[in-house]
């Protein structure tokens, strides 16, 4: 079977060469979609708080973080455009494991992450406007317009609307980077890769490399990938220039916030706390020192970073979860043309995941987060991305990719690395859980 696909698969790339295109920053889209989704509210905090903590010693793993990314993303997109397949598919070959893995995954996560989302975009929006509603109604209307918005638009209007946060984000971090007036001299001897001379120093660097910008997102680049009109590899060379915008804006963001935690945070000894609210006090913080208008300003680009998780997880998600969903009813193989066609986002399956998403996750927002549930969905989600690096691995390196594409030296060093970093995270997640009271 694998010789049959990699002849039809080869069949494609001879195709796909013969229409050569160049890589051009006019195709670029993809990457800022998966830019926007992968850096959320929790990935800015972890970045204040390491500013905070450590000053600039740990820009260096801010951006090997990156790096790292890069890495997973363009071997997602490489074996979408390479075989013409989607991942699941690639995923569905290599055993009935990955689907059982796939199916606990994106059910207990969506419904966790749902309520976490909803809740996230809401903060900036009742600091905003404090007197309107309380938070709880706030988040239900964020997930409700996320809802609508992917719901009845297709990846062409998604995708504009993500580049203009995008956008604000952009302008908002980097605003904010330059009004702290960074210590340029310190920032450089921040790129030598040097541990800070506390407790647990390794974890938390680690944590920083591995929390910048991405999870399940990182998976559907691939589906954005093809739902750009990318299927083949003709366009390769343009999804590789994507993918590094895509990360060279996520180390801008993640640059910039370490540079405010640094200057305004550790300079003062000011400690925030982690998660979401982390930034609200922020605002607070810039409020203080800047005046009113520089906080609402940062506020905006809060809910900026938040909503376009939200938006992108109901997008891509919902893809793979379409997906997933058409492999199991036809068992049939799963082509990136599906994709590409706008046939996912049309499915009924696309559809039920975007209800899951919203509705059954406003029961946490009034009842809170109930401790198993919360276990689970921290165990599976710190197992996703050493599973995502793994498989990757072993399909990019294996008869189901035409040769040409399969991974040379350096993708398997970074993929390894990749790997072998979430597991070390994925143990420590897994070791930390309180076990003890879940039984």
């Amino acid at each position: 079977m694998a010789d049959t696909t990699g002849n039809t698969a080869a069949a494609r790339v001879g195709e796909a060469d013969s229409r050569p295109r160049k890589s051009s920053w006019r195709y670029i889209g993809p990457g800022i979609v998966v830019a926007a989704t992968g850096v959320g509210a929790g990935d800015l905090v972890a970045t204040l708080i390491a500013g905070s903590n450590f000053g600039y010693t740990l820009l260096w793993a801010a951006i090997i973080g990156c790096l790292v990314k890069i890495s997973l993303a363009e071997a997602a997109g490489r074996w979408h455009l390479s075989t013409g397949r989607t991942l699941f598919e690639g995923w569905a070959s290599l055993g009935r494991w990955t689907t059982y893995f796939f199916a606990a995954y994106v059910v207990i996560w969506g419904f966790v992450y749902g309520a976490a989302a909803m809740s996230s975009s809401a903060l900036p929006l009742q600091a905003l406007f404090p007197n309107v509603m309380d938070l709880e109604w706030w988040a239900i209307a964020c997930g409700l317009v996320g809802l609508v918005f992917v719901w009845f638009n297709k990846y062409a209007v998604f995708e504009k609307v993500m580049t203009v946060l995008v956008g604000v984000m952009f302008v908002v971090t980097v605003y904010l980077a330059i009004r702290v007036t960074p210590n340029l001299g310190d920032a450089f001897a921040g790129l030598l890769p040097v541990l800070p001379d506390e407790k647990d120093s390794i974890i938390n660097t680690l944590g920083l490399i591995g929390g910048v910008g991405g999870t399940i997102t990182l998976a559907a680049y691939g589906y954005w990938v093809n739902a750009k009109g990318w299927t083949d590899t003709g366009w390769m060379k343009v999804m590789r220039l994507d993918n590094r915008v895509a990360y060279a804006t996520t180390g801008i963001f993640v640059i910039a916030m370490l540079f405010v935690g640094a200057e305004l945070l550790h300079s003062a000894n000011v400690a925030i706390a982690s998660g979401d609210k982390g930034l609200i006090q922020l605002g607070d913080i810039l409020e203080d020192e800047y005046g009113s208008a520089t906080a609402k300003f940062f506020l905006i680009g809060f809910f900026a970073t938040s909503f376009t998780s939200l938006i992108g997880v109901w997008h891509g998600v919902s893809l793979m979860f379409a997906d997933f969903v058409a492999r199991y009813r036809t068992r049939t193989e799963l082509k990136g043309e599906e994709v590409a066609s706008g046939e996912r986002e049309r499915s009924w399956p696309f559809r039920a995941y975007l209800l899951w998403l919203t509705f059954p996750p406003i029961v946490l927002l009034f009842q809170g987060e109930p401790f198993r549930l919360i276990i689970i969905y921290g165990v599976l989600g710190a197992a996703f991305l050493p599973f995502l690096a793994g498989t990757l691995i072993w399909l990019l390196n294996s008869a189901r990719t035409p040769r040409e594409w399969r991974n040379g030296p350096l993708s398997n060093v970074m993929l390894t690395i990749a790997g072998l970093l979430f597991l070390v995270l994925c143990v420590k997640q897994i070791w930390d859980q309180p076990w003890t009271e879940f039984f």
